[in-house]
């Protein structure tokens, strides 16, 4: 039971994220929403790429240092044991100098492939933060664009109702004013009966005042 019940329950959530899937995919806004995070996740990310890169040169421009220093040492160590007859340690000198020039060689070409390396990515990380700028501006134009639409909408139910059919139009309602204005108001009936009945009572005091002359 309670796996049917789960099979029911997994086919309407996936019911519904389609249909909200589908109705976001009508609506510009929340696509250009979507696509801003995106792009700002992967520009974020390249941005500490970028990071690494420079320090992944500045490791590299170490070991160049490094390999550098050793390799000035062992050439004065070298020119030391050739001075002293010692071929032993003078071809043990020679040996590092060679290792020592050929990585210092290696190491230089590295920085350098590697600066070219940085500028191209640098460039291309301040195109993406351009880009990234411009979405949100684009953004802020259909938001704005957007709320002009609806507030316009809106305003013409009021100035003009007879184009959605909800209402009378402003001249019907001004004419059926008109016309209640000039119309004349009948006396209502409880005013009527007060007035008749005052003048009855002049009447009566008016005949006494005579019977008793």
């Amino acid at each position: 039971m309670n796996s049917i019940w789960n099979r029911i329950k997994y086919t309407v959530q996936a019911d519904l994220h389609d249909l909200l899937d589908k109705k976001e995919q009508h609506n510009p806004i929340a696509l250009l929403n979507e696509y801003i995070r995106a792009a700002e996740k992967q520009t974020d990310a390249t941005g500490k790429l970028l990071d690494r890169q420079g320090k992944l040169k500045q490791e590299l421009e170490k070991e160049r240092q490094e390999a550098a220093a050793m390799l000035e040492k062992r050439r004065g160590q070298l020119e030391l044991a050739e001075k002293a007859g010692e071929e032993d340690l003078a071809a043990f000198a020679r040996d590092e100098v060679k290792a020592y020039g050929t990585r210092v060689g290696e190491l230089e070409n590295s920085i350098l492939d590697t600066d070219r390396e940085l500028l191209a990515l640098e460039r291309k990380y301040e195109e993406m933060k351009h880009k990234v700028k411009d979405m949100k501006v684009r953004q802020l134009q259909l938001m704005g664009k957007e709320n002009a639409t609806r507030a316009h909408r809106r305003m013409d139910a009021v100035i003009r109702p007879e184009d959605n059919g909800s209402l009378a139009s402003y001249g019907e309602m001004q004419e059926y004013i008109d016309g209640l204005a000039g119309r004349k108001q009948p006396q209502p009936e409880a005013d009527r009966s007060s007035m008749e009945r005052r003048l009855d009572a002049l009447t009566i005091i008016e005949e006494c005042e005579k019977e008793s002359v």
